[in-house]
């Protein structure tokens, strides 16, 4: 007995210094804590959370153009990449639209804001403005413009991935064009510059617990605990909806590709930690790369898919704007009839698109389609100013996970998912090894063996 503690007191020291996983899981519930007993210290911690958004972000851009370009160019075939982005829209478009219709449907059936009789007159519209910063959400022949870059440079600095990406393809398409023997030293420079930036990443990665630490404080310290009763039946909602959503998520993975949505989670679960405990997924979309490539996706499918479903593919977004809508009428007393409703689908189908980036986004697409409907008074917004950080974690996860089952499902679709090395590496038979490190050096828990260098990225691609 006297050896047992020692010999567990080493392992859980051991895990606490190998496994970000543990260091995340420590760092949420520190910020939890930190945010109930000490409300202001937990809202003073904002900037840690803050800070590592802000470097992540920065090497989002730079990321996403390295992969894609290197995807095309191996890949040695541009109409395959056409395929795969079009796949990809019927993929998030499908997605998106059961997304919204559960989210009506549960909505219709639970009724979250019933009961409640609220005056619009009595809500101050005035901070829904404040929260957009008087901003709106773009047309659709807008969104399409934005996607186009006006300048090489401006994309980068406003990181706007699609525009990105549009570089990225071209530059691809040239490099196709030119052949290898006219731009011998193109491809191995961008090569080499994506090892960098994963290298910089990594660095950046170590900093996540002191992330999750501030906001999770933040959020705790600045919003309370108070908003879970006053807002419990609407958040039970959507988390109940998005969490059966996944459930029809995983099972569709299954069927269509074989992998088990479960044991990806358990393959990537410090990634959807972090991405919990700082309320992005932005943050964890270069490991999240990482992990798809080495799960057996095609670099390009990668390239192509996961970034471009960050403004395509929010599946909790839309479960949550569907829900809300509802919410607010009910709220107010207005029964929305079925050809309302379905208004609100037809609505939201556009203006969740156009959601990505675009500050206080929620709210605009929802005042947007109260303007559409005509009937919900557009001050009715602010009933949601309490409860939206909340739902953050819901809208991430969900966005998060239906992202990635997307890439497995377009690499399926286009031949170009490796199922022997998807079923290795989910199993735990292959280790994740972070591609700026060399095999046999990561720690993903401790409880994988390393990976040997044959079965290393790039090895057979």
């Amino acid at each position: 007995m006297s050896k047992a503690g020692p010999s567990l007191a080493r392992r859980i020291a051991r895990s606490l210094r190998t496994s970000m996983f543990m260091q995340v899981l420590c760092a949420l519930v520190a910020g939890v804590v930190v945010g109930a007993v000490w409300p202001e210290t937990g809202a003073a911690v904002q900037p840690l959370g803050d800070g590592f958004i802000r470097l992540i972000k920065a090497m989002i851009a730079p990321l996403v153009f390295c992969v894609v370009v290197t995807g095309i160019a191996k890949a040695g075939d541009l109409k395959s990449f056409g395929r795969i982005g079009l796949k990809a829209l019927i993929w998030f478009e499908a997605a998106t639209t059961v997304a919204l219709v559960i989210g009506l449907i549960a909505g219709n059936l639970v009724r979250p804001g019933s009961g409640m009789n609220v005056d619009p007159a009595s809500l101050d519209a005035s901070a829904v403005d404040e929260k957009t910063g008087g901003g709106e959400l773009p047309s659709t022949s807008e969104f399409l413009l934005h996607s186009l870059p006006d300048s090489a440079v401006g994309a980068f600095a406003e990181n706007s991935l699609l525009q990105v990406l549009v570089l990225a393809c071209l530059v691809g398409a040239a490099l196709l064009h030119l052949g290898h023997t006219k731009v011998p030293a193109i491809l191995p420079a961008v090569d080499q510059a994506q090892e960098v930036i994963f290298a910089i990443v990594g660095f950046i990665m170590k900093l996540a617990p002191l992330a999750v630490f501030g906001a999770t404080a933040h959020l705790v310290g600045e919003y309370g605990l108070g908003a879970l009763s006053t807002y419990g039946k609407l958040i039970g909602v959507c988390y109940a909806v998005a969490l059966l959503f996944l459930l029809l998520l995983g099972a569709a993975l299954k069927m269509f590709t074989g992998v088990s949505l479960w044991k990806f989670v358990r393959y990537t679960r410090e990634e959807l930690v972090l991405a919990l405990g700082t309320g992005s997924s932005e943050t964890v979309m270069p490991r999240m790369m990482q992990k798809l490539r080495q799960a057996g996706c095609r670099d390009d499918s990668v390239g192509l898919v996961l970034p471009t479903g960050y403004s395509f593919n929010l599946d909790g977004a839309s479960i949550y704007l569907s829900i809300a809508t509802l919410f607010i009428a009910q709220a107010v007393g207005v029964d929305l009839t079925l050809g309302q409703q379905v208004t609100v689908v037809l609505v939201l189908m556009l203006t969740s698109k156009g959601m990505a980036g675009v500050p206080g986004s929620a709210f605009l697409a929802l005042s947007a389609t109260a303007s559409a409907l005509g009937v919900i008074p557009a001050g009715a917004v602010a009933l949601l100013l309490g409860v939206d950080r909340i739902m953050d974690t819901m809208r991430v996860a969900t966005n998060l996970l239906g992202n990635c089952v997307a890439v497995f499902a377009v690499s399926k679709w286009e031949g170009a998912l490796d199922h022997d090395r998807a079923r290795k590496v989910l199993n735990g038979e292959i280790a994740f090894v972070p591609e700026h490190e060399p095999p046999g050096t990561a720690a993903t828990g401790g409880d994988e063996t390393a990976a040997p260098p044959a079965t290393t990225i790039g090895a057979e691609r």
